[in-house]
């Protein structure tokens, strides 16, 4: 299993969907933390680069996802 920190970079609307496009999070250029580590810095120590393009076709998920907002991206094997 293996989690990646990603970004939304944008959202296009289309009639019918919208396309999400995710980066990994960058380096963080906020003071780290008081034991030294910050989140995005870890994550992007560990995977520096990363791309994601989603359409997404249902409208339950319209407008849930707006640029800067950061997800969680859980990547686990499924059966065969």
């Amino acid at each position: 299993m293996m989690r990646a920190k990603m970004i939304v970079e944008s959202v296009t609307r289309h009639h019918g969907g919208e396309t999400l496009k995710f980066r990994a999070v960058p380096k963080s250029s906020a003071p780290y933390g008081e034991d030294g580590l910050d989140e995005d810095n870890t994550y992007a120590k560990f995977s520096p680069q990363a791309d994601l393009s989603i359409f997404v076709a249902n409208p339950a998920l319209f407008g849930k996802f707006n640029p800067g907002d950061k997800f969680y991206v859980d990547f686990t094997p499924a059966a065969q």
